[in-house]
């Protein structure tokens, strides 16, 4: 492993939530940073979220019960997944790994290690939050799973569980105990569940903008333009951009998301294997007189509805297909169906429809640690659906391994020797 130290200059590609965390972590030890992006802070992937800060996110797509799930999930029957058939067999050996995965051992591992990561990252996102002037921004009144029945309510019980044995704190609402909590909420949902150890934010893009102004406030740089190239240059690297400007490094961490796939095989010829949870948003008024609290999914409709700056943000499930293939709106009609069968909602804002694709590894976790076979290229990525809480973890542990200092969290369910090789 090839250590940093105070003073060493490093490149941080990506200006989402978790390049823009690994650049302040770095930053914060006295290394001096540099990210650079295409479109800027907060403008992709972490700009569109829900907003969510979640222990209840510790969750995998691929867990146990996910094998009883597929003949539905296959046939189209779950609101909250859709799939491309050919995309989907293109990806065939990525798509066996995630149910591989699927198992019992490898589940228990990615619940701690998420659990560990989102914990640490709520820690260190409300010290951020303060520190940068955003505090006012974040709400700890947690969220809410509606169950449209009681059947439903009992399907979820594993997840309950799960919950459970991590401590993560819940109430089990009924349809009178909801009402009082949200009221304004339709009468469709005899059966909920308050997660506690939760806090959301009004407007994920604004937290990772204050985040990237903190970081040039206390001299870090964050450039807009696009990354073409990486070259070694004797014991570092040169980065070189579409613009035509030069970076030197010692060293560069990748934290490109869903663009990650792409570049590490075109700089490298590594096969990364991810793939794309693809989803969608759309903004509403509230009706007059209404309000919504709290986010809330909606376990039928498999949508999320969150209060946001921009007004109440639906936000659809799971789209598996290409990262750049055109939006479809299908999920998002019948999400936002379901949304008003559930909520009071006015018109449309004069928002655009937003698509996002969300990088995902075979066993749900990110990968944090320098590259196989590439001394001084780090990795931040694959953060599925949850990088925006788990960011500032991921950027602790990042620099920590990259100082060589004693981390806060075990690192070694998120190396990236599990997937890539020197």
């Amino acid at each position: 492993m090839t250590q940093a130290r105070a003073g060493q200059r490093v490149v941080v590609l990506g200006a989402g939530m978790v390049g823009i965390a690994c650049a302040l972590s770095l930053r914060q030890r006295g290394l001096a940073v540099t990210v650079i992006d295409p479109l800027g802070p907060g403008a992709a992937t972490s700009h569109g979220n829900a907003g969510v800060l979640a222990r209840s996110s510790l969750m995998p797509f691929n867990h146990p019960g996910l094998w009883a799930q597929l003949p539905a999930l296959l046939r189209g029957k779950n609101p909250g997944f859709r799939y491309h058939p050919l995309w989907t067999l293109g990806q065939w050996r990525w798509g066996l790994s995630f149910l591989a995965h699927a198992r019992e051992p490898v589940f228990r591992e990615t619940t701690a290690a998420l659990d560990a990561l989102i914990r640490h990252s709520g820690t260190v996102h409300r010290r951020w939050m303060n520190e940068a002037g955003v505090g006012q921004r974040r709400r700890d009144d947690g969220w809410l799973f509606l169950y449209r029945s009681e059947a439903a309510f009992a399907g979820g019980a594993f997840g309950r569980d799960t919950l459970a044995r991590f401590g993560v704190a819940t109430r089990v609402l009924d349809a009178q105990s909801l009402h009082d909590l949200e009221p304004h909420l339709k009468p469709v949902f005899p059966r909920a569940l308050w997660v506690q150890d939760a806090s959301s934010v009004d407007s994920p893009g604004e937290v990772v903008r204050a985040y990237a102004a903190w970081l040039q406030a206390a001299g870090g740089e964050v450039v807009v333009d696009e990354v073409t190239a990486l070259l070694r240059q004797g014991a570092g690297w040169t980065v070189r951009a579409a613009s035509g400007a030069s970076h030197a490094a010692d060293h560069v961490v990748v934290a490109l998301g869903p663009w990650s796939r792409d570049f590490l095989r075109g700089q490298f010829g590594l096969r990364l294997p991810m793939g794309f949870e693809r989803g969608q948003h759309r903004h509403f008024r509230p009706a007059e007189g209404t309000a919504l609290n709290r986010p809330v999914y909606d376990t039928a409709g498999g949508y999320v509805l969150a209060p946001m700056a921009q007004g109440l943000r639906l936000t659809t499930g799971v789209e598996l297909n290409a990262q750049h293939a055109p939006p479809h709106q299908a999920q998002l009609e019948a999400a936002e169906r379901a949304a008003r069968e559930a909520m009071p909602m006015g018109e449309r804002t004069a928002d655009p429809d937003w698509l996002g694709s969300r990088p995902t590894l075979p066993d749900c976790r990110p990968m944090i640690g320098e590259c196989p076979g590439r001394d001084g290229v780090w990795l931040a990525l694959g953060h599925q659906h949850i990088g925006f809480s788990t960011g500032p973890g991921t950027g602790e542990l990042l620099a920590q391994l990259m100082l060589g200092e004693p981390t806060e969290i075990d690192p070694h369910p998120f190396r990236p020797q599990r997937f890539l090789r020197a």
